[in-house]
């Protein structure tokens, strides 16, 4: 048995001490083993840890919790991911809530790959169908992976698009491996595992709750380096997840929509208060993610946005063109030219 994983499984099944606060222990300790091994008087000395959050730090069942699950994963075969891991999906080990483990199954390589979430309502119209269906069809070329909940509507549209597409597909739930929420989805898991697979830190023995759902959320919107939202109401899940989306610095997209449709109205909010950009095609997402290999007309829309530039301006766009993206003082280092300019 892994000690540390079973370590790790301890902290995450005691309750008040979430993913950010285990981090923050380990940090200051050196590893689950050690957070386990500590007095807890030492612990409550660490910035952020009180009682609350050490209340079950001395529980012996969540020892015994964790290797009964330890058990199931070893027995089913499921995948397990710790937060420290080379293996760990980058984008989302950068989230300070991330899942200090993350369980896995199927044949994922998300390693170097592009990342993209598309999420939306569950009861979505044939205009969302539609769109979702061309959009993943558009940039197919580029490769992406494509993150969503399997939930109805948008998000297994999402998925079967990519599996059309032969694009790898990761679908992120809200409650163990041991299950499938819905189930009439059972029919679509093996074609899922076989082009990517599932990802969720719940365990077996985790009851399922609509709560779940906002857990969920995270690793969706952390996973990817942009969230795109297809159609919402005015509150939903959807916009909950563009909210996470954003508060990790990630790109968030929103489809505009007719002002009355009611599956509008959460993108339209979105965009007008600047907390996603417009998506009309798949041009606008390759161009702001500055993906390579673009077609040939979104290099000649970028070559036209340029036209008359002086000698500095000139200097600055071919550091940028080969670079992709930097910081503004190392433009002004690298182009030899002073922060303000």
């Amino acid at each position: 048995m892994d000690s540390e994983i079973h370590a790790l499984l301890s902290l995450q099944n005691m309750p008040n001490l979430g993913d950010a606060s285990i981090k923050k222990l380990i940090q200051k300790v050196g590893s689950a083993t050690a957070v386990l091994k500590e007095k807890k008087s030492n612990l409550l000395k660490i910035d952020g840890i009180g009682t609350i959050k050490l209340a079950a730090i001395n529980d012996k069942k969540h020892l015994i919790a964790a290797e009964k699950e330890m058990a199931f994963i070893e027995k089913q075969k499921i995948n397990t991911y710790t937060y420290d891991d080379d293996m760990y999906p980058n984008l989302l080990k950068r989230c300070n809530d991330g899942p200090v483990v993350l369980f896995g199954s199927g044949k994922m390589n998300l390693q170097n790959q592009k990342i993209i979430s598309i999420v939306g309502t569950r009861k979505n119209t044939t205009y969302g169908i539609k769109f979702c269906e061309e959009f993943v069809e558009k940039i197919k070329p580029y490769c992406p992976v494509i993150v969503s909940g399997f939930a109805y509507g948008t998000d297994i549209t999402a998925h079967k698009s990519a599996i059309k597409n032969n694009l790898q597909t990761v679908a992120c739930l809200a409650h163990g491996l041991n299950q499938i929420y819905p189930k009439s989805h059972k029919k679509h898991m093996s074609s899922v595992e076989a082009n990517g697979g599932f990802f969720t830190d719940f365990w077996s023995t985790d009851p399922f709750s609509p709560q779940n759902f906002l857990r969920r959320n995270r690793i969706i919107a952390g996973l990817s380096e942009a969230t795109i939202v297809i159609e919402s109401a005015e509150k939903g899940g959807s916009l909950v997840t563009a909210q996470i989306a954003n508060s990790y610095y990630r790109d968030v997209f929103a489809v505009p929509g007719r002002v009355n449709d009611a599956f509008s109205k959460g993108c339209n909010m979105l965009i007008k208060t600047q907390q996603a950009h417009t998506l009309t095609n798949a041009t606008d997402l390759i161009y702001l993610l500055n993906w390579k290999n673009e077609k040939p007309e979104v290099k000649s829309i970028q070559k036209s946005l340029f036209i008359e530039l002086n000698e500095i301006e000139k200097r600055i766009y071919n550091f940028i063109k080969e670079e992709s993206k930097s910081d503004i003082d190392t433009i002004a280092l690298k182009c030899n030219l002073p922060t303000y300019q």
